[in-house]
């Protein structure tokens, strides 16, 4: 079993924002923001599920940032 290391706070992934070079804000996994009950449904189920065809195959977890400065998001995909 594998573990993202930013949702179990193992590892930090700083970024600039590419637009007015802020830090950007890490606002927690993608999926959390599908719907009201995102947060609490299964990962590995909401990983099929992502719109990021390879992220449940591969062990990787797409993170939503923004930055504070401009409100640019991303997303970011950390590797398990």
């Amino acid at each position: 079993m594998s573990v993202c290391p930013v949702c179990n706070g193992l590892r930090e992934v700083y970024l600039l924002c590419a637009n007015c070079g802020e830090p950007m804000l890490e606002c927690g996994k993608l999926m959390d923001y599908y719907d009201d009950y995102s947060p609490y449904m299964e990962i590995d189920l909401m990983k099929l599920e992502d719109g990021y065809s390879d992220n449940h195959s591969s062990r990787k977890c797409a993170h939503f940032y923004r930055c504070p400065g401009c409100q640019k998001e991303d997303v970011v995909i950390i590797k398990e």
